[in-house]
């Protein structure tokens, strides 16, 4: 198994410099990590060091809280795209969703669609925040505005991915919509697991630990 090539290497923490992006893009080449997942304002430099490389570039918008009006957030998506972004992981309005607007979810989720085109969209629901009928609510907004992925956590909130929580999403998405599994995924075991039951892709910043282990 390319473990390598499921791996979005992740740094989003507020404290992390230019210097620091600069050595996880270096760290993503030198592994062959699918993508980088870092904070928008470090696009245009990460970009310059991943120029003669396969690696994707992936940036947050709406994140991480989710309550941004959509056009902020689209207009986050149209700037990302703007400065070099290739995919785009974005937060639903997480409040919405728990009122029963799962409408309003959809619509949001395919206005940034159709800002970004044929670029990749990953929807992070924050299933730690959601019963499991909100989480299917969440998964079939995604999937009706024509998401590419469905993405379990930021990172930010009270929990990760979880097992259970991506054996309901992968019941909704099938094979029309591809998963991501991010937060807490520290060993080589978990993402294994995480990949048996259908996850394309893991957000994780131990990365390297999982592909050297």
């Amino acid at each position: 198994m390319q473990l390598n090539q499921f791996i979005d290497h992740t740094l989003l923490k507020p404290t992390a410099t230019p210097k620091d992006i600069e050595n996880l893009c270096k760290e993503a080449i030198a592994h062959q990590f699918i993508a980088v997942c870092i904070p928008p304002s470090y696009l245009k430099n990460a970009k310059s060091v991943l120029k003669d490389s396969n690696v994707k570039l992936a940036t947050v918008i709406g994140f991480p809280l989710g309550a941004m009006t959509t056009d902020a957030k689209v207009f986050e998506a149209k700037d990302a795209l703007a400065n070099g972004a290739d995919e785009i992981d974005m937060v639903i309005n997480i409040g919405m969703l728990k009122s029963g607007e799962a409408k309003y979810i959809e619509k949001e989720i395919a206005e940034i669609k159709k800002a970004l085109g044929s670029k990749i969209l990953k929807v992070i629901i924050e299933t730690c925040y959601l019963t499991n009928t909100e989480k299917e609510a969440a998964c079939k907004a995604a999937l009706n505005a024509n998401a590419d992925f469905v993405k379990t956590s930021t990172g930010f909130g009270t929990a990760g991915a979880t097992f259970e929580d991506v054996k309901l999403m992968k019941r909704i998405a099938g094979d029309k919509m591809q998963i991501k599994a991010s937060g807490g995924i520290k060993d080589r075991e978990t993402a294994i697991k995480y990949i048996e039951l259908g996850v394309s892709r893991l957000g994780t910043s131990s990365g390297i630990k999982l592909v050297t282990s």
